[in-house]
């Protein structure tokens, strides 16, 4: 935030000060403000009125969005402009204080105006906010700088964040805005501030963790330790292992944040950090924002939705060799691009054991079936939250037949979506924040985005997530289709399977020694539940 004071004594005076000294004033700020980030980007202003003689504070207006910039070059051209002077200032003898109140009355007219036409641009998301107020800063020894490059799709990302955020606190670091991963599959050049609101993420948890947008200028040709942390790490490593680093290198490079934090074994208070960080904190940026809620308007306009991330995308049927229902042009095609990629290790895989085993995501087809069976109103509108579907007009002419209210948020916004066209994150935030506004949540695999919607939802207190057991359905899904049960039959028994799956709070899954084979932090928060 950016703090610009304003001083007033009398009439000549206040104008100069608005002038050269006012110039001057925003100068020794943004020098102050550096090690904070780039003064120019900051979206809360607060603007002071003081008395020079006096030193009491007179008047405090506080914007968002607002450039200091701008609003010195209003209020100068306003206080220059002859007609207005005239207006405003006395001409006939008068008290130094009455001229005095004419420049602060006319200063008040003049950002209040500001603020209203600010208000009147911001539409339903930018709400004005001179009210928002930050906590106040916690004070403690800075014991060093983290820089953190997050990897993975945009759900990884932002897990990995609320670690790095939580690291940081325990260890009294200053945390440097992470990076992107721009070098994944999905090549997405969109970076933090192009995705989540810099400024709120910044003074929002600064009561916890200094963070800063850069690394000041005085440290930016200091030598930078950079390395990966040990995949789910507890405290004692950071503090045994990372700590001492810090006081040997000063700034140290985090360059993968992917579950770096175990899931299980941490003192309530870090846990609940990364709560705070995951689902307070970390909020998108105003467009999506604005957008997103555009699109959940829209949708309840027309009744109750269900959001269904539905993960059928060709990467994700490709890299996992599940092809079920696939014809063998589209397995040869999806193999073809298994093997294009180097890095994806695993090559040949038995699709229907993987499948039988529930480590596959749900076809369009076995999605249909098991909605229907669960009771799913056939009138309900589906929004689909995910990327373009392989073989789509084939593969979800059946979803389409049984629930013909099939939307997706590149026909409900066809206009406002094209900015976000080429930026998978982007899109994808889209679907989280709707996602987590649906009425019902229905994820038909078990990734990321699965993972960190449900414990959002959670957090919130929404409980109508379906937690499909995959497993188990495809073998029902199997007797169905060949005849082994009836429909009923068929329709009791998924009923009966998700009857504890449901969204409802359920004690994550410990495996001491064996953390991939427990259930993920973030997706069942229970530490952060129990207050």
């Amino acid at each position: 935030m950016q703090i610009l004071h304003f001083q007033a004594s009398r009439v000549g005076q206040s104008i100069n000060h608005f002038g050269g000294n006012f110039q001057s004033q925003v100068k020794h700020i943004r020098e102050l403000e550096m090690e904070k980030g780039n003064p120019e980007e900051s979206e809360f202003l607060e603007v002071k009125l003081k008395d020079k003689r006096s030193k009491k504070n007179l008047k405090s207006y506080s914007f968002r969005g607002i450039k200091a910039e701008k609003l010195k070059n209003m209020i100068i051209g306003a206080i220059k402009a002859e007609r207005l002077k005239n207006m405003l200032v006395p001409r006939s003898p008068e008290s130094a204080q009455s001229k005095w109140w004419a420049v602060v009355f006319s200063v008040t007219v003049i950002l209040l105006w500001a603020g209203l036409v600010k208000l009147s641009n911001l539409g339903e998301t930018n709400k004005f906010e001179s009210s928002l107020a930050f906590p106040p800063p916690r004070v403690y020894q800075n014991r060093g700088y983290l820089m953190v490059s997050s990897n993975g799709g945009l759900n990884q990302m932002r897990s990995g964040i609320s670690d790095m955020v939580t690291i940081a606190r325990f260890l009294n670091v200053t945390l440097i805005v992470p990076e992107l991963d721009n070098t994944s599959f999905w090549n997405d050049p969109s970076q933090f501030k192009d995705i989540f609101d810099v400024n709120y993420f910044m003074g929002s948890l600064r009561d916890e963790v200094r963070i800063i947008k850069e690394l000041p200028t005085k440290l930016q040709n200091v030598p930078v330790h950079s390395m990966p942390p040990v995949s789910w790490s507890n405290m004692s490593y950071y503090y045994n292992k990372i700590l001492p680093l810090f006081e040997e290198h000063k700034i140290i490079h985090f360059l993968k944040t992917d579950a770096r934090l175990a899931n299980n074994g941490l003192p309530d208070e870090v846990q609940k950090m990364r709560c705070r960080a995951n689902y307070e904190a970390i909020r998108f940026t105003p467009p999506i924002e604005k957008l997103a809620k555009k699109i959940v308007r829209i949708l309840r306009e027309k009744g109750p939705f269900l959001a269904l991330h539905l993960r059928y995308e060709m990467d994700m049927i490709a890299f996992s060799g599940c092809t079920e229902g696939c014809n063998e042009e589209e397995i040869e095609e999806l193999t073809k691009m298994r093997y294009a990629y180097p890095w994806w290790k695993e090559k040949v895989i038995d699709s229907d054991k993987k499948r039988k085993a529930g480590l596959c995501p749900m076809t369009p087809e076995e999605t249909a079936l098991t909605l229907k069976a669960l009771g799913i109103d056939t009138n309900i509108q589906l929004y689909i939250a995910a990327g373009n579907i392989y073989a789509d007009e084939r593969r979800m002419a059946n979803l389409r037949e049984v629930y013909p209210n099939l939307v997706r948020k590149e026909t409900l916004v066809p206009s406002d979506i094209k900015p976000f066209l080429n930026h998978s994150n982007q899109m994808a935030a889209l679907d989280y924040f709707v996602s987590l506004e649906s009425d019902i949540f229905v994820p038909t695999y078990g990734g990321n985005m699965a993972k960190i919607v449900e414990g959002h939802r959670r957090y919130l207190g929404y409980r109508t997530t379906i937690n499909l057991n995959r497993m188990v359905l495809v073998n029902l899904i199997d007797y169905y289709n060949n005849g082994t049960i009836s429909w009923d039959e068929f329709s009791q028994a998924v009923k009966a399977t998700h009857a504890d799956r449901m969204g409802k709070p359920t004690q994550r899954l410990k495996v001491p020694g064996k953390p991939k084979e427990e259930d993920y932090f973030y997706i069942n928060p229970e530490e952060c539940l129990s207050n």
